[in-house]
Order: C-alpha cells, then sequence, then structure tokens
C-alpha cells in the first residue's frame, strides 16, 4: 500500500481530478486503490490533516472518498468542516467508516441539485461496483457542470430502431414529464402549508419573511411560533439538496423540532440547545436513507425582556442590525444535524434593544450579504449594506427583488429563505 501524501499536497491536483480520497490512516486502502486505477479514473490520496492545503483547489475535484477510523471527538468536528466545505462546493462524498464499526454514512451532494443520501457498508453491504455507481454519477453531473465530457457509466439502454418506437417512446416520456411537473407543484403547495400563515407581531416586535425556493418545492422551511405571553421561537432549517428529497425532509424538520413541553397543567420551555440536541437525535434514531443531514439556527426572543438566545447546527450565522453600527454575525458553534448522535450545541444569550434588527437567512442569499477576503475578514456587500438600515419588511423585500433580478446559472440556483425581526419599542 501507498503511503499518503504529506508533503507537497498541491503538486497532486494541478488538474482536474476524479476522485479525492481522504483518510486518517496512513495508507490508502488497496482494494480501492487497485479498484480505481482499473477503471482508469484520476485519483490524489491525502491525509484529512492536509485538507485545508487542496481547500483552493475544490474546483478541481470530482468527488470525495472519506475512509476514517476510530475518530475522536475533535476528528468528529474536523469531519463535519470536511464535509461542509465539499457541500458548499457541490461535491459529492462518500464517507466510509465500516472498518471502525461504525455507521456508514454516503453523501451524494450532485451539481445539478438531484442530490442523494445513504446508508451502507463497504465491506459488508456496498460491493465495488455498488461504489462506482456511485462516483460514477457524482462525477457526471460534477464534470457536466463544468463542461467536461464524460462517458456514463452504464450504457443508455437501446430504444426500438423504428421511427414508429421512437415517437411513441418521446410521447411517452413528454407525458410523463408533464404529470411530473403537476406533482411537484401540488408537492410545492402542500409544503407552503406547513409555513406559518401569519406572523406573530406585537407592539414590541414586528416580523417578516421571504420563502422562494429554486424549485417548485424547497429544501429550506421556516418557522415563527409563539410560545406563551413572553416568548417567540423562530427558526430557518435547511436540508441538504434540492426538489423532492429535500422537501419531505423538512416536513420531517417542522414536526421534530419541538420548542415546548406540556406536563400536567404546566409545561416548560425548551432552550435553544435543548431544541437542537433533540432534533439531532430524532434525526439519526429514524436513520434516514435520504438526505440524512440539515442545518438549523434556532432562536428564542423574550418579548418582555428583550433577550434573544439562539443556537445553530451548522447554519449560517444571525445578524444583528443595530441602528447606526455596521451589521455583526452573532456566533455560536453546532454541528450539522443528522452526522453525530451526541453531537454538542452551544447556546448564546444576546440583549436586544429597541430599533435592533434580527436576520436569518439559509445559504442560498449568502453571496448577495458577503463573503470571506485574502485576509478572512467577513466583508459585507455594498447591496446588503445599502439596505441594512431600512425596516425589516423593506429589507425583505428588497432581498426578493434582489434574488429575482440576479443571474444566476441554472447549476447555482439554490432556494433563499429570510426571517427578519425588528424591536419596535
Amino acid at each position: 500500500m501507498a503511503m499518503l501524501q504529506t508533503t507537497n499536497i498541491c503538486d497532486q491536483i494541478t488538474t482536474f481530478t476524479d476522485v479525492l480520497y481522504l483518510s486518517n490512516k496512513s495508507e490508502m486502502d488497496y482494494s480501492i486503490k487497485k479498484f480505481l486505477r482499473n477503471r482508469k479514473v484520476s485519483y490524489a490520496a491525502i491525509s484529512v490533516d492536509d485538507f485545508t492545503q487542496i481547500r483552493n483547489k475544490l474546483d478541481l475535484i470530482g468527488t470525495a472518498i472519506i475512509d476514517l477510523h476510530e475518530l475522536s471527538l475533535e476528528q468528529q468536528k474536523q469531519l463535519a468542516r470536511i464535509i461542509e466545505a465539499l457541500e458548499m462546493k457541490h461535491i459529492g462524498s462518500i464517507l466510509l467508516n465500516g472498518r471502525a464499526n461504525q455507521k456508514v454514512k454516503s453523501f451524494s451532494l450532485i451539481n445539478s441539485g438531484v442530490r442523494s443520501f445513504s446508508i451502507s457498508d463497504l465491506e459488508n453491504t456496498l460491493s465495488l461496483e455498488e461504489l462506482w455507481m456511485r462516483i460514477s454519477v457524482n462525477l457526471a453531473y460534477r464534470k457536466r457542470s463544468s463542461g467536461i465530457v464524460v462517458k456514463p457509466a452504464i450504457p443508455p439502454k437501446q430504444l426500438p430502431g423504428t421511427a414508429n418506437s421512437m415517437a411513441q417512446q418521446l410521447k411517452l416520456t413528454e407525458s410523463l414529464v408533464n404529470n411530473l411537473s403537476q406533482q411537484l407543484q401540488l408537492a410545492g403547495l402542500v409544503q407552503r402549508d406547513f409555513l406559518p400563515s401569519r406572523l406573530p407581531d406585537c407592539p414590541q416586535v414586528q416580523w417578516s419573511a421571504t420563502f422562494l425556493p429554486a424549485e417548485w418545492v424547497s429544501g429550506d422551511i421556516y418557522d415563527i411560533a409563539r410560545i406563551d405571553e413572553d416568548h417567540i421561537g423562530f427558526y430557518i432549517a435547511d436540508a441538504v439538496g434540492h426538489s423532492m428529497p429535500a422537501a419531505l425532509l423538512t416536513i420531517f424538520l417542522k414536526q421534530s423540532l419541538v420548542m415546548r413541553e406540556t406536563i400536567g397543567s404546566n409545561y416548560r420551555i425548551f432552550s435553544p440547545a435543548e431544541v437542537m440536541k433533540m432534533l439531532n437525535v430524532r434525526m439519526n434514531a429514524q436513520k434516514l436513507s435520504g438526505y440524512q443531514f440539515a442545518t438549523c439556527c434556532y432562536c428564542l426572543l423574550n418579548i418582555r425582556t428583550l433577550q434573544m438566545t439562539f443556537a445553530r447546527a451548522g447554519h449560517p450565522y444571525p445578524i444583528l442590525i443595530r441602528p447606526g453600527s455596521e451589521p455583526q454575525h452573532l456566533e455560536t458553534r453546532g454541528s450539522l444535524l443528522g452526522i453525530f448522535e451526541n453531537a454538542q450545541f452551544i447556546e448564546s444569550t444576546v440583549q436586544l434593544e429597541p430599533g435592533d434588527k434580527i436576520l436569518l437567512h439559509s445559504d442560498g442569499v449568502e453571496q448577495l450579504i458577503g463573503k470571506f477576503n485574502d485576509e478572512h475578514h467577513f466583508a459585507w456587500t455594498s447591496e446588503f449594506l445599502e439596505i441594512a438600515q431600512l425596516d425589516v419588511a423593506e429589507i425583505t423585500d428588497r432581498f426578493n427583488s434582489l434574488v429575482q433580478n440576479k443571474e444566476t446559472a441554472p447549476n447555482e440556483v439554490d432556494d433563499v429563505t429570510i426571517v427578519g425581526m425588528q424591536v419596535t419599542s
């Protein structure tokens, strides 16, 4: 077996590389190495500790195989950061940790918006041919989005040779497409029924929200709910991917996120950290076979004291906009939902003042808000700074217009959800 490279990492990836093999072992798995060579697939094998050295070369990666053994808590956090980085670049990933007697999770995050997520074990249930199928699907979509020609893993079935048969096939295909489109439109209407029908405006706080699915259905879900006379809970959750599988997971998230419990004639409001922890436990307990991880940011507002406590699970930070000041991120740590059963979520509290605004958003709007520069400092966009001092309803309206008018490549379109809150008194 070949030792994993620890020096000259960037020299391994100078052109498009089909497979990136990441491991915490000293040697690359021989069966995988031999298989990739026989399939004439280009690959680079590096240690997970060296992943940061190639972050600026992820555009040259087709798909990733992550083969890990006996993860420590710190390595679990490192894995979550790697998965997030790959997902941000729409790189399909297959996580193989069956040799550590742990559950195996395979992430296939396809750039087209048709993504998959399944549980498998390379040694026990996943054959090398099945592994090749997953690699091939990831590469097909990845290369197509990059304009690279790729040979399909399995040739398409041959259609009958006569013109009549071809016409019948095309007619049948058209009928199926139209039917599917109608079903997706109906599913989108059903999903919107799970969104709040009215916002809990009150003398102290005003609310506004924007919900723009990339397709008929969305991988985003949000809620703003009055828990009792003094408390309002609100959140955005984002299932990985788009279309129907992601939309189905949002319904699960909606039903599984519980803000309080009733005991006899009394009740107890859960803290944001508890809400995130219980949601994560429920996701892991379901052992979902598709789209098994998500992000979320949950906030609990006391409208009497104007204290807001919040926790997040891999989701973009909430934004605090204070009159006369530059917007700021409210930072707190938390792992993705549905990956680690014992994940910990940290909550923080901020004291709000009259005029303050809070924005929650899904990652589909990040490019309009800002990005990190070369000095690792977050720079707000001029468009965002221009509208940040408007009332919260105007901010969401302007975001709506910016999203609608922004020229975006088809493979870069993402769901956009924004929840805004403004303290009025």
